[in-house]
């Protein structure tokens, strides 16, 4: 439930004036004991976070058309939206892969390079 400000600083306010505990003026204002808590650290409600809720679906496979080994943290990222959101449009739409033993992006000579240099 959202309180007013006005009402939240009025609980504050009557329970320093007063002397009253946390758990006194909750009982008192029938609200819980945690909002109070809250408003004591902090009166003002925490901003949303406003993000892009909807992934246009053209969009997104035209994205994986010209990105195809684009991690989904990185769509992301293009798409404003977080990586959770691009892995279930991805799910949906039945765009998926499967990985494969060579990494797409990985510089294979410094691999190579690497594994000599191990087994040495």
């Amino acid at each position: 439930m959202n309180y007013s400000i006005d009402f939240r600083r009025k609980v504050i306010f009557t329970m320093e004036k007063e002397r009253f505990s946390i758990q006194e003026k909750a009982k008192q204002f029938w609200i819980g004991f945690a909002s109070v808590s809250r408003w004591i650290n902090q009166i003002e409600p925490k901003a949303s976070t406003t993000r892009q809720r909807k992934i246009d679906k053209s969009e997104l496979i035209k994205d994986v058309e010209q990105y195809p080994d684009a991690y989904q943290k990185e769509r992301a990222e293009r798409f404003g939206v977080c990586q959770k959101a691009i892995w279930q449009a991805l799910k949906k739409m039945g765009l998926t892969y499967k990985k494969t033993l060579r990494h797409p992006k990985a510089a294979e000579n410094t691999r190579q390079t690497f594994q000599q240099k191990t087994t040495v």
